[in-house]
């Protein structure tokens, strides 16, 4: 499905306390299940979303760095742990705090991904979206070829700076 007509909007939807988004993928990426908490904050029906990739709901200002440490951390078959900020059909938003894990088939092969998003801390949320906008700032500037490397580098300085690993990060700003 084609997004490009999606025009980001500042209309945010809040997750409520409860709420829990839940989605699952095939190895590629394509969504297979949704539940209804999902349908609701993307926006989207179940026919559209099922077969789709799930980056339908990628919002422009995620940094595409945040995407390849969670498919690294995928590859190595590792959960992890991260705010995103996703994108309804109708360009608003609504940031999560997700995990998101490989699932196993009987044969204890990788057979896909299930994501459980919940309400993000809201005092975590100027702190992650300034680091997202430096690195996105990062990946303009670097252009398309070093851009991951570029953005990278900015997460990498701020785990730095900090003296913390990256779970350690997310973890404690969503305990903030």
């Amino acid at each position: 499905m084609k997004r490009k007509d999606i025009v980001p909007t500042s209309q945010e939807r809040v997750m409520r306390e409860d709420d829990f988004i839940v989605s699952k993928t095939d190895t590629t990426g394509r969504i297979i299940y949704g539940n209804e908490i999902f349908i609701e904050f993307s926006g989207y029906s179940e026919e559209e979303l099922l077969g789709s990739q799930h980056n339908i709901i990628r919002h422009p200002d995620m940094p595409r760095a945040v995407f390849k440490l969670l498919w690294d951390c995928l590859a190595e078959n590792k959960e992890i742990f991260a705010f995103v900020k996703n994108m309804s059909k109708d360009g608003g938003f609504y940031w999560v705090f997700a995990q998101v894990a490989p699932m196993r088939g009987k044969d204890k092969q990788v057979s896909g991904y299930t994501s459980v998003r919940r309400k993000p801390n809201p005092k975590a949320i100027p702190i992650v979206a300034d680091v997202y906008r430096a690195m996105l700032d990062a990946e303009r500037n670097a252009g398309a070829k070093d851009a991951m490397a570029a953005s990278g580098e900015i997460l990498a300085s701020v785990l730095n700076d900090k003296g913390v690993s990256y779970d350690e990060l997310i973890t404690v700003l969503q305990s903030l």
